[in-house]
């Protein structure tokens, strides 16, 4: 039996009390906020090269840095920190109160950057234009990852206005992340001497496969992402004089992608890109297909002519194995082309070249270096009809959860019975945050609170990404819970 919330180590008067003050920020200074932060087309670095010159990324920290800066709390010092040739982080610390004052330190995780605009956007939104329906907020950005910085300092400013005791908070929000964070480093290397002893690392980039629980992420795939480009000739040609005399480069991509994987099944053929599943994982995936059922597969915008309930999906319905499939399991995608022209572009021309961008997600617990090493092996060694192949990208290591310390497992169960009803869920998540792997390395002994707002349909990098802002108050709350714990 599930305990009842008051026999946790929480009093309920004042996690209720709680709720009420974030929910309050939220309505008056939280979702306004966002809605500024939605049009700025702050594009991560690999996709706004100049990211400088445009000014999206620092327009995005200056608005983070005046929301901090105008917050009720005290002795905090803040600050944005540009590193030579680095994208900005901001950077705040606020010490601790009460009894816990001396204790861990807390270290809150944010980003400001964004995917690109993507196609297929409602008519009357789009990616930087905010519209608040039903309770979600559409644009991009608002999930992932621009409401962080805001609901970790509301879970702070909560807990001092309900005088509960907390340690020291320390706020670090980058604008490189959907890049990779290849710009974090650096920063870890210099501010790490000034976090003292982090007990807890808190960060609010991840999904949720509910909007009826909290959600605790306890693994992150990691990502091979590169470009294979396949040349066969220096100009096009016409394809009634070549074709059937020089090969196709697109059908020697087919051949080369067949290396990577199953084009029947979707399974990757190397060894290098499998990796055991851990038992406690699979223990977790079972709960959460427990939980979410079909779910699972129903979530996603399938196209079919009596939807998604009455087609026989590629691989399985199981939700236990499509859990594992996409958190432990190698997956390749396509996600982009180059040689190819529109199809009302398109004449009768053997193209000379097809490059197509590969995405290929890795199980935690494999090597980010190697996968890219073993996929441009694959595709650059012995190319059919001596095809010119090349395989330009590298590879993020995924990120495995240490295990749940008793008070942490304890902590979430509680907020989550307070705010949901229910306990607290674990599930791995198919995304890669190269964050979660760097903090693991830098702070080895720290306990990891992922968690997110993006569950069903809000479509964090696609079109009609949306905040569910109901969600996101709880979550504020629970965060701030869980804080007073440590």
């Amino acid at each position: 039996m599930t305990a009842r919330p008051d026999t946790f180590p929480f009093n309920s008067d004042q996690s209720a009390a709680l709720l009420r003050r974030v929910d309050k920020q939220w309505d008056d200074e939280i979702v306004p906020q966002l809605i500024d932060y939605v049009k700025l087309p702050a594009k991560s670095p690999s996709f706004e090269t100049d990211w400088k010159r445009a000014g999206q990324i620092q327009l995005a920290i200056e608005q983070a840095q005046k929301f901090v800066a105008a917050q009720p709390v005290k002795n905090m010092t803040l600050e944005i920190i540009t590193l030579e040739g680095r994208t900005p982080v901001l950077f705040f610390d606020i010490p601790g109160t009460g009894t816990k004052a001396n204790g861990k330190t807390v270290l809150l995780y944010g980003h400001l950057d964004k995917q690109p605009e993507m196609a297929g956007w409602r008519d009357d939104s789009g990616p930087w234009t905010p519209l608040v329906e039903d309770g979600k907020l559409y644009g991009r950005g608002s999930a992932d990852d621009g409401y962080a910085v805001f609901a970790t300092l509301a879970a702070v400013i909560a807990l001092d206005a309900e005088n509960i005791s907390r340690p020291r908070c320390l706020g670090l929000i980058e604008t490189c992340e959907e890049s990779g964070s290849f710009d974090l480093p650096p920063y870890l290397d210099a501010l790490a001497p000034r976090m003292g002893d982090v007990g807890l690392v808190v960060a609010l980039d991840s999904g949720a496969g509910s909007y009826d629980e909290l959600w605790a992420t306890t693994s992150l795939r990691g990502l091979v992402n590169g470009t294979m480009t396949v040349r066969m000739l220096t100009e096009g040609v016409h394809s009634g004089d070549a074709g059937g005399a020089v090969p196709s480069t697109f059908r020697i991509a087919r051949q080369l992608l067949d290396r990577i994987d199953d084009s029947a099944t979707g399974m990757t053929r190397s060894p290098v890109f499998s990796a055991p599943i851990p038992e406690e994982r699979v223990m977790q995936a079972a709960q959460a297909a427990t939980i979410l059922g079909d779910v699972v597969w129903k979530r996603f915008p399938w196209q079919s002519c009596g939807g998604a309930h009455e087609f026989t999906l590629p691989t399985t319905k199981d939700p236990v194995e499509l859990i594992l499939n996409r958190t432990w399991r190698a997956a390749l995608s396509i996600t982009g082309a180059d040689g190819l022209p529109s199809t009302k572009d398109a004449g009768n021309v053997l193209r000379p070249y097809t490059a197509l961008k590969l995405s290929l997600r890795i199980p935690p617990t494999v090597d980010g270096a190697e996968a890219a090493a073993e996929v441009k092996r694959l595709v650059e060694n012995n190319t059919p009809y001596n095809a010119d192949v090349t395989f330009s990208g590298g590879g993020s290591s995924g990120w495995n959860a240490p295990a749940f310390a008793p008070w942490l497992t304890v902590a979430l169960d509680a907020a989550s019975m307070h705010y949901f009803g229910k306990p607290a869920a674990y599930m791995g998540e198919g995304g890669t945050i190269p964050f979660m792997g760097m903090l693991g390395e830098k702070f080895p002994h720290a306990q990891m609170l992922v968690t997110g707002v993006l569950g069903p349909k809000s479509n964090a990098h696609g079109p009609n990404e949306f905040l569910h802002i109901a969600y996101a108050k709880k979550v504020t709350a629970a965060t701030a819970l869980v804080i007073s714990a440590v």
